[in-house]
């Protein structure tokens, strides 16, 4: 799949799209044992089984939800990662904020909420050797359109459409992710 808008070296050139998918997380690490190129990024419409932070689930069953993981392949060190994922939170609240006037928080360590509900979240895993990172494997995922939450989470969560009633289209917010997250990994010096 081609994502339209795209102005980066590395990150989206290779992305691969699913309709439905178990977990982007867990299809992007298997490509990552199949040597997939640096900057891979897997896509779903629906995630079956979809992984948040500390083994929980995190629900994408309806289209037009960001579900998302990027594949980076690094030779930097762990201090060069240190607070990334607060780096990332930053990005999606300013593309939201820039682009749709919409106005997130973030709730350390890596959670977007709004209105004490949780909108977004991030997972960042890694391959450490000896110190230095290998690889990092960022999972995201933003209700964008989802209007209804299971019974555990429908106090707790919220999407963008049932807070601001604003429709934002998936693909080009991803493109936008995309062009800006690669000048902070570059600022950095992890690509």
């Amino acid at each position: 799949m081609q994502l339209i808008g795209l102005n980066t070296e590395l990150l989206g050139k290779n992305c691969i799209h699913y309709e439905e998918i178990d977990s982007t997380q867990n299809r992007i690490w298997k490509l990552y044992e199949e040597n997939a190129p640096s900057g891979t990024l897997v896509i779903a419409d629906k995630q079956t089984a979809g992984i948040g932070t500390h083994g929980r689930v995190w629900y994408t069953d309806e289209e037009n939800n960001v579900a998302m993981s990027i594949l980076i392949k690094t030779e930097c060190e762990v201090s060069q990662t240190e607070g990334l994922t607060i780096e990332i939170a930053k990005v999606i609240v300013k593309i939201m904020k820039e682009k749709y006037n919409i106005s997130l928080s973030i709730k350390e360590p890596n959670d977007i909420v709004c209105h004490g509900k949780k909108i977004a979240g991030i997972l960042t895993q890694s391959k450490v050797v000896k110190n230095i990172v290998k690889c990092l494997v960022i999972g995201i995922g933003i209700n964008t359109m989802q209007q209804v939450f299971a019974d555990e989470i429908k106090n707790s969560a919220s999407s963008i459409k049932n807070e601001f009633d604003v429709e934002i289209d998936s693909k080009e917010f991803i493109v936008e992710f995309c062009n800006e997250f690669e000048k902070e990994l570059k600022n950095r010096k992890i690509i």
